[in-house]
């Protein structure tokens, strides 16, 4: 008679061959082929809104958050920063971490797709296919939480666009670098209509919506991306806080020089409040 304990170690090994069965049915002949790096097809500062300029993307705001952009942009050219974190190397959320800022790739599962960035401060992405209702929503995180569906829109067994919907984005975060801002409720909703271009495989485009209490109506626009050549894909490594100079004290930005001392950022800005120091030491 076999010992009770091998027979549990069969049926338990036994057990784990089904679920592995089960985990790795994966038929990839059903998905569009995204393979390889993709990044945006523009140059300049990544945007919301690529075919306008980066302050002219025309943001349907409410007059308050307009009030907010502009002084955003007034401080970007005193030499602040304005309302964007990213300089701090704080993550840029979403929608804006899908605008091309960084190379990127997809990675499709049977349940869930992911999005991976070079860029180490964006989060991976990971969008739920598994046909999921939407669960309690925890506290939000930057890249948020995504549920999506594929579509086989043209009927030949085989999908070919990804519809996503992203809820629970955390702030503060902006459109791009000039500061266009959120309402700061965290309800902004984003989707997007992701698919290939019909004649050029090296060409992906992105119908994004964005709704939140900050605008006046939906926001929508469309992106386009182009998978890079170079084979194999070659992937480095951006990490923001690497030689980040910036130091932010309180509510001003400064800058550390070549030398490595502080500086300031601005005509006539003030030095931060050095009362936790002997001033006396020199």
């Amino acid at each position: 008679m076999l010992n009770r304990h091998l027979i549990g170690a069969f049926a338990l090994a036994a057990a784990l061959g089904v679920a592995c069965d089960g985990a790795w049915a994966h038929d990839e002949s059903k998905f569009p082929d995204w393979s390889g790096q993709w990044f945006r097809t523009y140059g300049g500062n990544p945007r919301y809104d690529q075919t306008k300029p980066i302050r002219k993307q025309e943001a349907p705001l409410k007059p308050e958050y307009q009030a907010l952009y502009q002084s955003s942009l007034n401080d970007l050219d005193a030499g602040g920063f304005g309302l964007d974190t990213h300089y701090a190397c704080m993550p840029t959320g979403m929608p804006r971490q899908m605008s091309g800022v960084s190379r990127f790739e997809f990675l499709f599962g049977p349940n869930v797709s992911h999005i991976l960035f070079e860029d180490m401060t964006l989060s991976p992405r990971r969008v739920y296919t598994d046909g999921r209702d939407w669960p309690e929503l925890g506290e939000p995180t930057f890249v948020g939480y995504s549920v999506g569906k594929w579509l086989d829109t043209d009927g030949d067994g085989r999908y070919d666009t990804l519809v996503v919907e992203t809820r629970a984005i955390k702030g503060p975060h902006s459109y791009d670098n000039s500061g266009i801002p959120f309402h700061e409720d965290e309800k902004a909703v984003v989707t997007e209509r992701i698919y290939g271009d019909k004649t050029n495989p090296n060409v992906l485009y992105a119908e994004i919506t964005t709704v939140d209490n900050a605008l006046t109506r939906p926001w929508t626009v469309k992106r386009s991306y182009r998978r890079l050549q170079t084979k194999p894909p070659l992937w480095s490594e951006y990490i923001c806080t690497e030689d980040n100079r910036h130091v932010q004290i309180g509510d001003q930005n400064y800058v550390i020089s070549a030398d490595g001392h502080l500086m300031p950022t601005r005509k006539g800005q003030l030095p931060p409040d050095l009362r936790h120091f002997d001033q006396a030491v020199r």
